[in-house]
């Protein structure tokens, strides 16, 4: 039996209970899983939300970047796509998984926290919208739902392919906003009338077809989300929950180790393991990146593309640990495909940074993009300013001790796994094909 002194038994957070989140009308819950699986919502009707958010693959889609509008399958044997309809860019960032997004005291959402709790615009919210967020919004989850059906290479397509890629490409260049490109996807869905019949079950403010608007869409995928993906049924949630015997003896000095001497838990703490603050790691950087609009390079910036503060360069949110082995691969942009590499970067980021190779990342095969790929790895430059951010300090474990970390994070997984509530649907109200 592990010896837990009171300084760490104060460390642990406090059980999970249903009141801890959102609560979910089950009917906009069972519309928002029809939601999530339509195609419909895509610009050019070829990719949903559950194309890269799938259950199967623990809410996430098991690639380091994602494959976007264009590419073909799901998960990691997703592809490239082919032809004229081949993707442009790589998602620049991994797919976040959607566990517990519904708890109600998360603040800030996505790896460089673009969709955040504030007032500054006066309406609750921080985001890419500004002024322009809709009203009605009931949480943060549906608030972040509006974003994929605007990015180019997630859900919006390339120029010239439709009239909502169209509008996006105008925002302000001619007084446009991005509010104008929600009501063209809320007209698709008026326009079937099973939705509609749906919508007015499910909402009491909906009568017809034309009472529906984007939030109400966008409040339904949030309500499936939260529904679909709550999770505290985990051993060490048995653990909290007094059952001291849920965790084996080597779980036991991983959470001792987790506690204390590594110091995960000054960052990865409360309920869902996650300060929601943002951080320099070194993670090694491929792919296009995310960066200010006049930066040419292909690199990631991190948290400073919302911030535009130097400070902030390279820094990325804390993620939430729950279910953590069911998310792989690990990291803002899956640079790790173990828990194990992900742990040992953590302990001494530039010498993993040094050793680490490209073959670590899982990239489905796209020759067109092969040059830039890498062009932010192989630049000694960026290299060295990468290397320069980090502000963790490095920690010293046995391979042991790295073990017992793992094996404490696997005690995480919630015992229902991606065994969720709401099966797949067999078809949906638009009659496009469900990946």
């Amino acid at each position: 039996m592990i010896s837990v002194n009171k300084t760490y038994a104060n460390e642990l957070p406090k059980p999970l209970s249903i009141n801890d989140f959102h609560k979910v009308d089950i009917k906009k819950a069972k519309l928002g899983k029809l939601l999530f699986h339509d195609k419909i919502l895509s610009a050019n009707r070829n990719i949903s939300c559950a194309t890269c958010h799938n259950r199967e693959f623990g809410g996430s889609d098991g690639l380091s970047l994602g494959i976007g509008e264009g590419g073909q399958g799901l998960g990691p044997n997703r592809t490239a796509g082919v032809g004229a309809d081949k993707i442009k860019k790589r998602i620049p960032r991994n797919s976040l998984a959607l566990w517990n997004l519904g708890f109600k005291e998360i603040t800030t959402l996505l790896h460089d926290g673009r969709v955040t709790k504030s007032n500054i615009f006066g309406n609750n919210f921080n985001t890419p919208a500004q002024e322009a967020l809709p009203k009605g919004l009931d949480n943060i989850v549906a608030v972040q739902a509006l974003f994929p059906l605007t990015r180019q290479f997630e859900m919006a397509g390339n120029p010239g392919e439709n009239e909502i890629i169209g509008l996006i490409s105008k925002v302000g260049k001619d007084s446009m906003r991005i509010d104008a490109v929600w009501p063209v996807i809320t007209d698709r869905i008026r326009a079937i009338p099973e939705y509609v019949e749906l919508f007015k079950s499910a909402f009491d403010d909906v009568d017809s077809s034309l009472d529906i608007d984007i939030t109400h869409v966008v409040n339904s995928i949030a309500a499936f989300e939260i529904h679909q993906w709550t999770s505290f049924d985990s051993p060490f949630d048995d653990y909290l929950n007094g059952n001291k015997n849920s965790l084996n003896t080597d779980q036991k000095k991983g959470m001792e180790l987790f506690y204390g001497k590594a110091n995960c838990s000054s960052c990865h703490s409360g309920s869902l393991m996650t300060n929601q603050q943002f951080y320099s790691l070194g993670i090694p950087q491929f792919g296009p990146g995310r960066t200010r609009p006049f930066d040419p390079y292909a690199r990631d910036v991190g948290r400073m593309v919302e911030t535009d503060d130097l400070n902030d360069m390279y820094k990325f949110k804390t993620p939430a640990l729950r279910n953590v082995s069911l998310t792989a691969p690990y990291g803002h942009n899956g640079a790790y495909p173990t828990l194990k590499g992900i742990i040992k970067h953590h302990l001494d980021p530039k010498g993993m940074y040094k050793i680490w190779k490209p073959k670590l990342a899982n990239l489905p095969k796209a020759e067109w993009l092969e040059d830039i790929d890498f062009v932010t790895f192989s630049d000694k430059r960026e290299q060295e300013r990468i290397l320069s951010s980090i502000d963790i300090k490095p920690i010293e474990l046995s391979d042991k001790e790295v073990y017992y970390l793992v094996e404490f994070l696997k005690s995480l997984t919630g015992k229902s796994g991606n065994n969720r509530p709401l099966s797949k649907p067999n078809k949906v109200p638009s009659g496009l094909l469900i990946d």
